[in-house]
């Protein structure tokens, strides 16, 4: 790691020697590790919108052209270099693709993935290789719930926000709720979104919800014949699903053409992601989620103005919440970084990331939970509704940060146990 190279001495002299040294310093380049989906079934959807984001970011940043408040060249003022990796190939390979970019390729810090499995295997060694590292993406709340990091950082909210949330929508928004169902993929993150769902609602309304069935596809199975009959046939009032990726498409696909979509209610915790590709079919009234406050749910502002409008004339769509959870994490890491200042340290970095508070074209990211190294944000849902053939939302209910995320120092399935204690909503 180039700066982490960076002596007492050296440091002085460039205090000492002003503008000379500063000069030198900005002319070193900042490397930087950048892993996401560049191949395979989440590479459309996931991997691609985020490593544009990521190309449309960082030109920004070395331009210094993003708008206010973010300010200043560069990344405390070297340019940044882009190092990037597929993260296709699961979490065993992953974690040798980590020691590359950090022993072989010398990159000064990482920003990557999307998968949940590989945000789980990743921290350990970022801690072994004392590797500043931002995951960017994945939603699973054990990262930082069964365990402390030092060197690990991540600038959204976990997936615990997205289902709580939709729990308080249904449960508000749904008349005569009795019933749900649920299709989820067989790993942790469909499982822990399911659990959270349910256990939330069962708190809600004291017990009084029927689940008619649960359905765990493989990841990726591609194929749903066979869920989408057993949801059919086990009619519920709402179908929840946290599908996300090449899933999300497949499902909303076949579902479509079996009638599901038509004849039940359903709720998408991450289905923002297929209404540029995939909008068509699906039929008013559907809930969506964006994993946040981003896409057609981001507050307005200057910044987030730049961003739909820079991204949708370069890629030529709009930016989904993957491409805003990249911006918030290069960002967060640029802040952090510039906070600290000109030869500061990877702890001095750290010192600064810790309890960040910024604003990204989503709108204002608290790192306060995981001891300031894990963001809260405010989680949005609406119903999809076509005028004049475009998609527009109604019913868009907000939920505060402190409402869907459970406190600092609190495991999301106690404290939704306990009828979820301290919840702030409007």
């Amino acid at each position: 790691m180039k700066h982490s190279l960076l002596t007492a001495a050296t440091v002085a002299c460039a205090i000492t020697t002003g503008g000379l040294s500063l000069s030198a310093h900005a002319a070193e380049e900042y490397k930087l590790g950048l892993v996401t989906f560049l191949s395979g079934a989440a590479s459309g959807p996931f991997g691609i919108p985020a490593k544009n984001a990521a190309d449309l970011v960082i030109e920004a940043i070395n331009d210094g052209t993003l708008p206010a408040p973010i300010e200043g060249k560069g990344i405390d003022g070297r340019m940044i270099t882009p190092v990037y990796v597929d993260e296709a190939g699961g979490a065993t390979k992953q974690t040798s693709e980590f020691r590359n970019l950090v022993q072989r390729d010398g990159v000064d810090a990482v920003v990557g993935y999307i998968s949940s499995g590989d945000c789980l295997a990743i921290p350990a060694v970022a801690e072994e290789l004392k590797m500043l590292t931002v995951l960017f993406d994945c939603g699973t709340p054990r990262v930082f719930e069964e365990a402390d990091y030092k060197y690990v950082f991540r600038t959204h909210s976990t997936a615990s926000m997205d289902n709580i949330a939709a729990a308080r929508y249904i449960n508000d928004n749904v008349p005569e709720l009795q019933s749900v169902a649920g299709i989820n993929q067989n790993y942790s993150w469909g499982h822990d979104s399911w659990r959270d769902f349910t256990e939330t609602l069962k708190v809600l309304r004291d017990g009084d919800i029927e689940i008619t069935t649960e359905q765990f596809p493989k990841l990726f199975a591609g194929q749903y014949g066979a869920e989408i009959s057993a949801l059919q046939v086990n009619s519920a009032d709402v179908i929840h699903t946290s599908f996300w990726g090449g899933d999300t498409d497949a499902f909303v696909l076949q579902a479509a053409a079996r009638g599901l979509l038509a004849d039940n209610q359903l709720i998408f915790t991450a289905g923002e992601t297929a209404l540029n590709s995939l909008g068509e079919h699906l039929p008013d009234g559907a809930i969506i989620g964006a994993r946040g406050p981003f896409g057609p749910f981001a507050p307005e502002s200057e910044l987030n103005t730049w961003f739909q409008t820079e991204f949708t004339e370069r890629f030529g769509t709009p930016p989904t919440f993957p491409a805003y959870h990249m911006a918030h994490a290069l960002i967060g890491l640029k802040l952090a970084q510039d906070k600290a200042g000109v030869g500061a340290s990877t702890e001095d970095v750290i010192s600064s990331f810790e309890g960040l508070v910024f604003e990204g074209p989503g709108g204002k990211v608290e790192m306060n939970r995981g001891k300031g190294h894990q963001a809260a944000t405010e989680m949005v849902y609406g119903r999809l509704k076509r005028v004049d053939g475009e998609i527009t939302f109604t019913d868009i209910t907000r939920y505060a940060a402190d409402c869907v995320n459970p406190p600092e120092g609190t495991e999301t399935v106690e404290w939704i146990q306990a009828g979820m204690p301290g919840a702030e909503c409007n």
